[in-house]
């Protein structure tokens, strides 16, 4: 059966829908903002996203000339330095709008009325995902220059409550990572599948939660050495945090940030905007450690097998093979933030852990590294430039894409940011 273009181009207009819905409220200063190290001016970042899709598919399939002449030296990110990007001559706004519209639709015309190539639906696929990533980037950047909140929100679902305890994982061999015959997107970090050891564990059925984080900040956590490694406290010290990003306190006790409005802390939703540091003080402090991201992927996806060790097979989702909803995951923006550790309880993996998928991201242990026989798809500085220098965090937040993240997706950043949906949960020692 002949590929539609509607079965490719679907999730490239879904993407850009969500692309200007976060842009929607914001006016010509806040399209800039600040010059920070973590985020980018957002009038050069929407300009990226239409140079990506005609860099890969209307110039990399058809070798077309660029629809800008000018469009290399502004928004490829490969060649210019992050710290220029506030200083160049970007169009305005309506003129990047018409250059991402212009692009759009060229990707439309090219595709309609004929089945794609393998190589066609790989990188239309790549670079609506691109753009989904970006739209993540894009929501974590109106929280940490405090915009206002999306319009888009839907109420927040009522309170679940905690979820405390530890279950046991068996151990057994883990195949980490994709398999070959997988015929969903695999990113090239995800390539391929081998054999882990892996011996039993207990891991926590949910993430640590705001008021498990807000014991160790009243003990004194911070400003204890203990709790910290040489890094940790070169950070803190650099840093001068002494609580998690965002918190404040209040004449009721903490609030917490979220877009441009404080509002109490709510207990039982995870922790979230805490870097590897503080997942990994925090731990010193409880007795616990966290994951690797075998253990992580195991606890996520191994089928459970009668003897209770690791079965031989994975799941693609901790639920199942069926696609996220509500009632599985907090994914998609749909509540424009966490929901408690208990929400979303048709999720839970064959162990019993809960929201492995979705609310927050998960760090893990594990440094960013290849897997065996890593080579870069066409996308080369997506994954291999990062290798040695970040953590791994599993799992994707209440901003993912679900369309984006499986239970094998690796997500990595420096063990300094806290600016991202970021969250943990622990292993017993």
């Amino acid at each position: 059966m002949a590929v539609q273009d509607t079965d490719l181009m679907a999730p490239l207009r879904d993407a850009r829908a969500r692309t200007l819905a976060l842009l929607d409220g914001l006016d010509g200063e806040a399209l800039m903002g600040p010059r920070l190290s973590i985020v980018n001016p957002l009038l050069w970042e929407i300009g990226h996203l239409a140079w990506f899709h005609e860099h890969f598919v209307l110039r990399g399939l058809d070798g077309r000339p660029p629809l800008r002449a000018d469009a290399d030296s502004l928004y490829d990110s490969a060649s210019v330095p992050h710290a220029t990007r506030w200083d160049l001559p970007l169009p305005t706004l309506d003129g990047t709008l018409a250059y991402m519209e212009q692009v759009q639709d060229a990707l439309a015309a090219r595709i309609a009325g004929r089945e794609p190539t393998p190589d066609e639906t790989y990188l239309y696929r790549l670079t609506g995902l691109h753009e989904d990533m970006h739209a993540e980037a894009f929501t974590y950047t109106r929280q940490t220059l405090g915009q206002p909140r999306p319009r888009f929100a839907a109420p927040s679902p009522d309170e679940a409550g905690p979820l405390p305890g530890d279950v046991t994982v068996g151990g057994g061999i883990l195949r980490l990572g994709a398999e070959r015959e997988a015929t969903r997107f695999v990113f090239d970090n995800e390539k391929w599948a081998h054999p882990v050891e892996i011996a039993p564990f207990r891991i926590a059925r949910a993430p640590v939660t705001n008021a498990e984080f807000s014991a160790f900040v009243e003990d004194g956590g911070y400003r204890d050495p203990r709790h910290w490694d040489a890094d940790g406290r070169a950070w803190l010290t650099e840093s001068g945090a002494t609580h998690p990003a965002y918190w404040r306190r209040g004449s009721a006790g903490w609030e917490v940030r979220i877009f441009e409005r404080h509002e109490p802390l709510k207990p039982h939703r995870p922790v979230i905007h805490v870097n590897w540091h503080e997942a990994r003080a925090w731990c010193r402090w409880a007795g616990r450690r966290l994951p690797s991201e075998a253990e992580w992927e195991a606890a996520a996806l191994a089928e459970r097998a009668s003897d209770g060790s690791l079965g031989g097979t994975k799941r693609t989702y901790p639920w199942g093979e069926a696609a996220p909803d509500t009632r599985r995951a907090n994914l998609d923006g749909a509540w424009l933030g966490t929901v408690d550790v208990a929400a979303c309880p048709d999720g839970d993996s064959p162990w019993g852990c809960r929201q492995m998928m979705g609310n927050v991201w998960e760090w893990t242990e594990s440094a960013f590294l290849p897997f065996p026989g890593f080579a870069p798809d066409a996308y080369r500085e997506y994954s291999e430039p990062s290798f040695g220098t970040r953590k791994v965090l599993r799992g994707g937040a209440w901003a993912t894409r679900a369309r984006m993240v499986t239970g094998m997706y690796r997500n990595f950043f420096g063990p300094d940011r806290r600016d991202v949906f970021a969250g943990f949960r622990t292993v017993a020692l």
